[in-house]
């Protein structure tokens, strides 16, 4: 369940800047297939990956990750 309320943030601020999730795995240096199973939520995503999504979303990782 937190995956996929992370993975629906993840899609909403990728969304707001525009971006495709191409564009955001090039950006952060993850692989498309990562990112994609991230946002899916088929995966969970370990905070170094998530500190990088966050750095090139201009968020922070509280703003990321799901508040219990």
């Amino acid at each position: 369940m937190e995956n996929l309320q992370l993975a629906k943030r993840i899609r909403a601020f990728r969304k707001l800047k525009g971006y495709t999730q191409q564009e955001l795995a090039e950006r952060s240096g993850i692989s498309l297939d990562i990112l994609g199973a991230i946002e899916r939520g088929n995966r969970r995503a370990e905070d170094q990956i998530l500190n990088k999504i966050a750095d090139v979303l201009g968020v922070t990782l509280t703003d990321l990750k799901v508040k219990k």
